[in-house]
């Protein structure tokens, strides 16, 4: 990897997740990834898991998100942790920003 010590906002390419919900890789090293998501209001992102660990906040708007079968609804400024291959899903009852830095970086979100 080459070394990129700045991500401009300008640079980030939006990438499709699936209809409704969009990320964006700000920034990386070899140990940690950090991504933007933007989710229309009514996405839903179906259960899945991850070999890599994953922390959460939630810029703006909400998130609904379920871990290992535990559900809370999340607004402005909360938080979360998934660990690595922990299933979760998440819902967006309104348009929303949530940011999430992922240990090892997703090799599938790298720009």
């Amino acid at each position: 990897m080459t070394e990129k010590y700045f991500v401009f906002n300008a640079d980030a390419e939006p990438v499709e997740v699936l209809p409704g919900l969009t990320r964006r890789t700000l920034g990386q090293t070899a140990d940690m990834m950090i991504v933007e998501f933007h989710g229309n209001a009514g996405v839903v992102l179906p259960e899945h898991s991850h070999p890599h660990q994953q922390v959460g906040y939630c810029s703006s708007g909400e998130i609904i998100l379920t871990v290992n079968g535990v559900k809370k609804h999340c607004k402005p400024g909360d938080s979360w942790q998934v660990p690595g291959g922990v299933i979760h899903q998440a819902t967006f009852p309104v348009d929303s920003i949530v940011i999430d830095i992922f240990s090892p970086p997703r090799e599938d979100y790298q720009d």
